[in-house]
């Protein structure tokens, strides 16, 4: 079995939650503070709290924030919806689009009168990287970012989807100083979230050797059948986003299944579904080609052998559905 998307096929291997995770208002709760203790030393935030990882979690988070909100087009699903339900409540979000590069356009982000901006490290199922520090120099808004597949604590909070760590659908976790965020009660923390959460941070790796590998050998087999929406070189250095010309990406997604090849066209929420990437058409591309994006990254060691074996067996299967069409 080859999994070529490590935040959407992960798994943890072992889980083991004790009893003390229980937390109780009356009752000492060590095991539970120490657990804060470790994300506290590791991140360096002094405060920590759960949410429901989806629109109805970030609407929650939205409502809590006192001030202007700006949000970034390449964040996760879960927030883009969320904040829409904001939007209908009457509330304003400022939306910052974009490029066709695939970059985040902050163009004007100076002259906005923003007090948040939930911008990440990354873009979304394209993995384009962005610099944060950069951004800091345009605004004097607090940046939320989504730390999940890169963690930049130059942020003012931070926060993990937890299904891309373990493979579960638990809780959010959120880091963060300020008082920007409401504090709950210990009784309503998600503990189980919490302590899954940092074993999967801490027993997770990425694999930054391989990817030119796959590349190169993708390049040569494909010739002009691959084309690239955004810059290689320019995405988070265990990942690669491309398309292949002529078909959908989820026809080949469920046909190198079937070779026990895994591969993934973005986010959890659109895996192999015949929807198309949503960040593909926010930059700019036609339904269509929006329909062909794929993602993948990288944890495992591979061989030039098996890389080869790899791209050869995708390029058969793409034959194969081409024909078929």
């Amino acid at each position: 079995m080859v999994k070529l998307n490590c935040l959407q096929y992960v798994r943890l291997n072992e889980i083991n939650i004790s009893k003390d995770y229980s937390v109780s208002a009356l009752s000492p709760n060590d095991t539970f503070d120490n657990l804060c203790l470790q994300y506290y030393q590791k991140f360096n935030y002094k405060k920590i709290k759960t949410f429901a990882f989806s629109k109805e979690g970030f609407l929650g988070l939205l409502l809590e924030l006192k001030g202007t909100i700006a949000i970034s087009i390449g964040e996760t699903q879960a927030l883009i919806d969320g904040a829409k339900l904001y939007e209908k409540l009457g509330f304003e979000i400022h939306w910052i689009p974009l490029s066709r590069d695939g970059t985040v356009n902050l163009y004007g982000l100076k002259n906005e009168n923003i007090d948040f901006l939930f911008i990440s490290s990354y873009v979304m199922d394209t993995f384009v990287k962005i610099d944060l520090k950069r951004v800091k120099k345009n605004t004097k808004a607090k940046i939320i970012s989504n730390a999940t597949a890169n963690i930049d604590t130059s942020s003012d909070a931070i926060y993990f989807d937890n299904y891309k760590l373990n493979g579960y659908n638990l809780s959010g976790v959120m880091l963060f100083d300020d008082e920007f965020f409401d504090l709950i009660p210990i009784g309503q923390l998600d503990t189980v979230a919490l302590k899954l959460c940092y074993d999967a941070i801490e027993n997770r790796k990425f694999n930054y050797d391989v990817k030119n590998i796959f590349l190169d050998e993708l390049l040569e087999v494909f010739n002009e059948e691959i084309y690239f929406f955004v810059n290689a070189q320019h995405t988070l250095e265990y990942s690669l986003h491309f398309g292949f010309k002529g078909i959908k990406a989820r026809e080949l997604i469920r046909t190198i299944a079937l070779s026990k090849i895994f591969i993934t066209n973005g986010e959890g929420c659109s895996l192999g579904l015949s929807k198309p990437s949503r960040i593909i058409s926010e930059m700019g591309f036609d339904e269509v080609t929006c329909r062909t994006a794929l993602s993948l990254s990288f944890n495992n060691e591979f061989s030039v052998d098996e890389i080869k074996r790899i791209v050869y067996t995708l390029y058969m299967k793409y034959k194969q559905i081409k024909i078929l069409n």
